[in-house]
């Protein structure tokens, strides 16, 4: 006879094997540009995707964070490290990264959170079938460049010259004369760069700036803020992040809404399914911000149409 607290014990289990939830321990290697605290937003998205579908940190799922810490050169040990580990798959973010993993293994499956341009960086063969090991998400960076520079124009309107850190320099450029601007790229390889890109900017008669979001920009957002604000820069960001820290204003991918759909990636794979043949999917979701202290730091009169577009409005 089954007693009444069996009952209810099976009753409370229910909707985790409704939902199909794993039995074995699986183990996650986690390729990132910088560390959790940073990527802090956009990693509880993650886990929250992985709860959905009955992943749990302890009972079900390890997972090993392996941070570059702003230097894309440790990629490729890291790379090697998660392989050695024995991780049943690796998430990565950005190009470096999921290049130095594919590397590393040609077995281990591969989901990308956010990889500009998989296919001109030949990490897949197409976004419909991306082949080998690797499958994900894009953030189709390059097109996002004329609506950045419309938007900082909007804020800036005598802008003439437009500088840029990060990102294809190819676009860039074709974008800034597509919208009547003349381009000046920043040659930044290390911490110990920015300061003096910031100020050739300045010198050179840089009215803007455009920043990327990368290995680099990722670890030393603060400190790009703050030398954005000591030249008087307005400075557009990729990411909403850079506002929360001080940033004038961003529009890019909802990083975290891309990290929550790796999570369905991950599952799919674990579930069987080969990382090669599941298309590369495109953002769904993009996120416009503004800091208005730091507007108003820098005398910059934000058009009203443009604060009641914002989708967030700090400050």
């Amino acid at each position: 006879m089954t007693s009444r607290r069996q009952v209810l014990g099976l009753l409370a289990l229910a909707p985790l094997a409704a939902r199909g939830q794993p039995r074995r321990l699986y183990r996650i290697g986690v390729l990132e540009t910088t560390s959790l605290r940073l990527n802090a937003e956009n990693f509880d998205r993650f886990r929250q995707g992985l709860q959905e579908r009955g992943y749990v940190e302890g009972p079900t799922l390890v997972v090993l964070y392996r941070s570059a810490e702003g230097d894309a050169e440790r990629f490729q040990g890291l790379a090697q490290d998660l392989v050695r580990q024995k991780v049943d798959l690796i998430v990565t973010r950005g190009t470096p990264a999921t290049l130095a993993a594919r590397l590393a293994t040609g077995t281990i499956p591969i989901v990308m959170t956010a990889a500009a341009d998989p296919v001109e960086s030949r990490v897949a063969a197409s976004l419909a079938k991306p082949g080998a090991n690797v499958t994900g998400l894009t953030t189709a960076s390059a097109e996002l460049l004329p609506r950045r520079l419309d938007l900082l124009k909007a804020l800036v309107p005598k802008m003439t010259r437009v500088a840029a850190y990060a990102g294809n320099p190819r676009d860039f450029e074709m974008a800034a004369r597509a919208a009547g601007l003349e381009p000046l790229q920043l040659e930044v390889r290390s911490p110990e760069h920015l300061e003096p890109a910031f100020g050739d900017a300045v010198r050179q008669g840089a009215q803007g700036v455009l920043v990327g979001i990368e290995t680099l920009t990722q670890s030393n957002r603060k400190g790009i803020i703050e030398l954005a604000a000591k030249h008087r820069l307005p400075a557009m960001y990729s990411a909403r992040e850079f506002v929360d820290d001080g940033g004038l204003v961003s529009y890019g991918v909802s990083y975290p809404d891309l990290y929550y759909r790796a999570a369905g990636y991950v599952d799919r794979i674990l579930k069987g399914a080969a990382p090669g043949e599941l298309p590369i999917e495109r953002p769904a979701r993009f996120a416009f911000a503004i800091n208005r202290a730091t507007a108003r730091a820098l005398d910059i009169v934000i058009p009203p149409d443009l604060l009641l577009r914002a989708d967030w409005a700090i400050g």
